[in-house]
């Protein structure tokens, strides 16, 4: 009932954040009231609570720390910042006194978790990350209790205000405003068909100019006046982090980014792929022998990679410097004994996904060529553009993955071969097509976590890890918190904001709008765990 036994070790676990700063009523019954003559609120003392619905789990954790038969503790939360401070305050509200080793690890295999255990490391070497989690803390405290408690009084109605969810709200706010404000202007495009080929006159702005250069070559002789060729290499893609996985899931599958990460932890517990809430897309350095067995297993196992075969390169996806608490998200060896009929569809089709870019990570580049040709016709000039593959790839792993799934990517650009040379002449059909100008795309969770990503971090000095806004663990939940405080709403794929979100948006100051203090914080904190 709430621990494990045998081998001389007690297991046990939390429950999320079993211990919390406690709310700003605790400290005094004048905030039970909100009222503006009682702000700002900042404790000099800071007051701890165990959650009312997790007190049977933080008694027997208790109870169990200072247990008379327990003359030590590991600790083997989460190998990162929030990991390290769930430990801490359970550590320091049950009272215990007894000397503490830290597990760190990233990989939920056997093996991982063995070789953890024999590399146990003192506690307090972790003491200035739980000091930089606990700053971090009590400064969303001091700033979500006192801004929210001030501009709902000052606008008399409840405005949730947070250092993360407010700028995140102010992005897509700022885009919707784009969009509004956007003139949209018509123009034409005049087109030379002839077999295989469309060249086309761009932008032409009145009507009857198109027109006229329609009448003109319909009918005639164009030449080929020069063709342009160019090769172009795409490195292979790198290994999933959370926020690129969400993304991919989001473009592809439609999943949100909340979806994503519910169907990665499940099948983390099922053992069937490492960490999820990981900011890192390499592999660290001892990992090659790992990542050339889990391959093979991918290539077993998976069905449209049956009968595939390619030599890996593991060694690009290797780079411990660039792996922070955890590495990419790879599947591990137990793939090899699960059978896929068991694993539910959407966590198939996220375990699919981070199959394949195992796969296209460790592949050859993509190489192609571009060709840009100038084609005279009745004296105009007409562009015609194509593309030749010369070397697929990783790409050739990529089709296999998108046509066994069925799934397209919107994003991908149509491939036209073009075989003409300079000198070609041919008769021309011609036509004209009608545009309008483009106002700027609505978020989707895809571009608002690429957006977030990279938030204020123009602002973070080199050797801090770019974080931006939220970290890949909380930006699915920053999403979703602002969804349902009724501030965005989803269309399709598409996150709008609300009336009450753009009321909230349009009274708050700067400082609490921008990026630019996250980026601010994160990197002091990063400095203060180094």
């Amino acid at each position: 009932d709430g621990y494990i036994e045998g081998n001389g070790y007690v297991v046990s676990w939390c429950i999320g954040h079993l211990v919390a700063l406690a709310d700003a009523d605790m400290y005094d019954e004048k905030y039970k009231k909100w009222s503006l003559d009682t702000l700002p609120i900042i404790p000099s003392e800071w007051q701890y609570i165990v959650s009312a619905d997790k007190n049977k789990q933080f008694n027997i954790l208790k109870k169990l720390m200072n247990s008379k038969d327990v003359d030590e503790i590991v600790c083997a939360t989460d190998a990162g910042r929030e990991g390290e401070l769930i430990f801490r305050l359970v550590y320091n509200q049950a009272e215990c006194k007894k000397p503490f080793k830290r597990l760190w690890i990233s990989s939920m295999e056997e093996s991982a978790i063995q070789k953890g255990f024999e590399n146990l490391k003192d506690g307090t070497d972790y003491d200035n990350l739980y000091q930089s989690a606990l700053c971090r803390a009590k400064a969303d405290w001091i700033i979500g209790i006192n801004a929210t408690r001030l501009f709902s009084r000052l606008y008399n109605r409840t405005l949730n205000v947070g250092r993360v969810q407010t700028p995140t709200l102010a992005m897509l706010y700022e885009r919707e405003n784009n969009i509004g404000s956007f003139k949209k202007e018509k123009y034409f495009n005049v087109h030379l068909k002839a077999d295989g080929l469309d060249a086309v006159l761009e932008k032409v702005k009145e009507q009857s100019e198109a027109e006229k250069v329609k009448s003109d070559c319909n009918g005639k002789t164009a030449n080929v006046v020069s063709v342009k060729r160019e090769q172009k290499t795409v490195n292979a893609p790198r290994l999933y982090d959370l926020t690129t996985l969400q993304r991919e899931a989001n473009r592809l599958y439609g999943f949100t980014a909340q979806q994503t990460l519910d169907y990665t932890q499940s099948l983390y517990e099922m053992k069937l792929v490492t960490y999820p809430r990981t900011d890192s897309q390499f592999l660290t350095d001892d990992m090659e022998a790992t990542a050339t067995e889990i391959i093979d297993i991918v290539l077993d196992k998976i069905p449209h990679f049956s009968g595939y075969s390619f030599i890996p390169d593991v060694l690009k996806v290797l780079n411990s410097k660039k792996v922070s608490d955890h590495h990419a998200i790879i599947p591990t060896a137990e793939l090899g004994s699960v059978s896929l009929d068991e694993v539910p569809d959407g966590e198939k089709k996220i375990l699919f996904l981070i199959a394949n870019k195992l796969l296209c990570a460790t592949s050859d580049k993509y190489v192609y060529e571009t060709v840009t040709a100038e084609i005279s016709c009745g004296g105009y000039s007409f562009t015609a553009k194509g593309r030749n593959n010369v070397s697929d790839g990783w790409k050739s792993v990529e089709q296999r993955f998108k046509s066994y799934q069925k799934c397209k990517d919107e994003d991908e650009e149509e491939i036209t071969s073009f075989s003409f040379t300079e000198g070609d002449s041919f008769t021309v059909t011609s036509d004209v097509s009608e545009h309008f100008t483009q106002p700027p795309k609505h978020f989707t969770e895809d571009t608002l976590l690429s957006a977030m990503e990279r938030a204020g971090t123009d602002e973070i000095t080199e050797e801090v890890e770019r974080s931006g806004l939220g970290t890949p663990a909380t930006r699915a939940s920053i999403i979703e918190k602002l969804t349902k405080s009724g501030f965005i709403k989803r269309e399709t794929k598409n996150l709008i904001v609300t009336d009450s979100g753009k009321d909230l948006i349009s009274v708050m100051p700067d400082i609490v709008k921008s990026a630019a203090l996250t980026a601010e914080w994160e990197n002091s904190l990063s400095l203060m765990a180094q």
